[in-house]
């Protein structure tokens, strides 16, 4: 068995709005594995990042005990947003639909 300190990582920095960073290191592998064709690191951490939240969302607004009119609103928006990004519905990516 390979020893995990041994797998290569990438840094992927992001940058806010509001003047803030962070920054987070995955195994490069992974970002090889889930990347689409020539993406970049960045791309891929972004198509990532928005399926997440897009699911989060998701399960709040659908699946979760308490929704509000400002959560649906920003639930919308995301899957505005991931259509807008993938060229599908959230529903029509994941096969999820209600």
């Amino acid at each position: 068995m390979a020893d995990s300190n041994d797998v290569e990582t990438t840094t992927i920095s992001i940058n806010a709005d509001d003047d803030t960073t962070d920054e987070v290191t995955v195994p490069t592998g992974l970002l090889d594995l889930v990347a689409e064709g020539d993406q970049t690191a960045a791309e891929t951490v972004g198509d990532v990042t928005l399926l997440s939240l897009a699911s989060r969302a998701h399960h709040i607004v659908h699946h979760g005990q308490e929704s509000d009119e400002d959560l649906e609103a920003q639930e919308a928006r995301i899957m505005d947003l991931f259509e807008e990004r993938f060229g599908v519905t959230f529903g029509e990516a994941t096969g999820h639909q209600h």
